[in-house]
């Protein structure tokens, strides 16, 4: 289970994330009225997405044996406001010395990770303000 905490002061719009030890700045950019310190949460979005499909594949890579040098996920969020609905698009780019049966694994492997498999079921989100 993930748990992050999030806070935010009055300087717009700086927000510091902790999960457990680890920490980052997420804020929006300077057109938006940000300070441009780190990631916009569409982009921490995308993130969560990329990195769960990059460790997910080297896990899976490194277990199998495959000669793996370097895996490398694009992710583009978009979103269309009128519709309410978003597109993310992944481009995963495998280095190494694979066959064509072991590619397509990969694939099947990247669409099962923890948080594909998150975003492409239901999501309920329950709010309480204290």
């Amino acid at each position: 289970m993930g748990e992050v905490h999030a806070v935010i002061h009055e300087k717009h719009y700086s927000t510091y994330i902790q999960a457990g030890n680890n920490s980052l700045i997420a804020d929006e950019g300077l057109d938006s009225g940000g300070q441009a310190e780190g990631f916009n949460p569409e982009e921490l979005l995308a993130a969560s997405l990329s990195a769960c499909t990059s460790i997910t594949l080297r896990m899976y890579a490194d277990r199998k044996g495959h000669k793996v040098e370097k895996i490398e996920v694009h992710v583009t969020l978009s979103r269309d406001t009128a519709n309410g609905t978003a597109t993310m698009e992944r481009q995963i780019t495998v280095h190494g010395t694979l066959t064509a049966e072991e590619r397509a694994r990969l694939l099947q492997i990247a669409n099962s990770c923890p948080v594909h498999k998150i975003l492409t079921n239901q999501i309920n989100i329950k709010t309480d303000l204290q």
